[in-house]
């Protein structure tokens, strides 16, 4: 993201006091997923569970109550436009080329551009380096659908199986949570990174057109930080993933060959 050319422009950035509610809720995340992980770990839970719960937890709070608040504004917070209908068959009468509409209703405009809630401000914010997310553009509504409704629940789904594993002593009942572990962060990081992708692509093959860098702080923190966040970290997980599920293969293999010898 970084390398690519920017097209949108947008006002310069100032932290006033909608911008510091914004990213005063966008970095309550980490410390209040750290406070779960305090509540439902046992202190001898090994660095790769805590790790693993540490991320998903703050993935499900940045899913639900970030972008689940983007949803909203984006069904049920908008603009009326004035009353007008024009001659489909003459493109030249919306303006250009015909577009689809969320609800297929041109006299509306939905996003949290058109509403005054703490949240919407949040995105208004956001929107300044990605206007995108300032309306309802159908593609990323589409994303978010997914995110919210199966990403969100399956890393909740995550971190409970952790809590299993970590705060049980019996091997057995760990053996029954530990494939549905590995199975389900697999799938999700897997996920994230599709969705991180066809978030962007779009962009990258328009030249860019609603991202907004010409400002460091929409550049580095926005753009860059906030969304490479959800690059690298499921590529660890793939990682941990594969390292995990290779030693239990390797394990079964020896006992395997050494019931054979005996």
């Amino acid at each position: 993201m970084a390398s690519a050319v920017v097209m949108a422009a947008s006002p310069p950035f100032k932290l006033d006091a909608g911008t510091a509610f914004s990213l005063a809720i966008a970095f309550s995340l980490m410390p209040s997923a750290q406070v779960l992980a305090a509540y439902a770990l046992p202190k001898s839970t090994p660095r790769k569970l805590y790790f693993l719960f540490l991320w998903h937890a703050y993935d499900f709070l940045t899913h639900f109550i970030i972008e689940g608040s983007y949803l909203y504004h984006c069904f049920f917070s908008y603009q009326q436009l004035p009353a007008r209908t024009p001659d489909i068959s003459h493109p030249a009468a919306w303006g250009g080329e015909p577009q689809a509409y969320l609800y297929n209703r041109p006299d509306r405009r939905y996003g949290a551009l058109y509403s005054q809630a703490p949240m919407a401000r949040l995105w208004q914010e956001y929107a300044k380096a990605d206007r995108r997310w300032g309306g309802a553009d159908l593609t990323v509504i589409s994303l978010e659908i997914l995110t919210v409704g199966l990403a969100g629940p399956a890393a909740v789904y995550i971190c409970y199986l952790i809590t299993k594993v970590t705060n049980s002593a019996d091997e057995a009942l760990k053996g029954r949570y530990l494939p549905a572990l590995w199975f389900t962060v697999i799938a999700l990081a897997t996920g994230e990174l599709y969705g991180g992708f066809m978030t962007f692509a779009p962009e990258w093959l328009s030249g860019n057109t609603a991202l907004a860098g010409d400002d460091p702080v929409y550049l580095w923190l926005y753009l860059v930080f906030f969304n490479t966040l959800w690059v690298f970290i499921p590529l660890w997980v793939l990682y941990t993933a594969f390292v995990e599920i290779s030693s239990a293969f390797k394990v079964a293999t020896t006992m395997n060959a050494t019931k054979k010898r005996t």
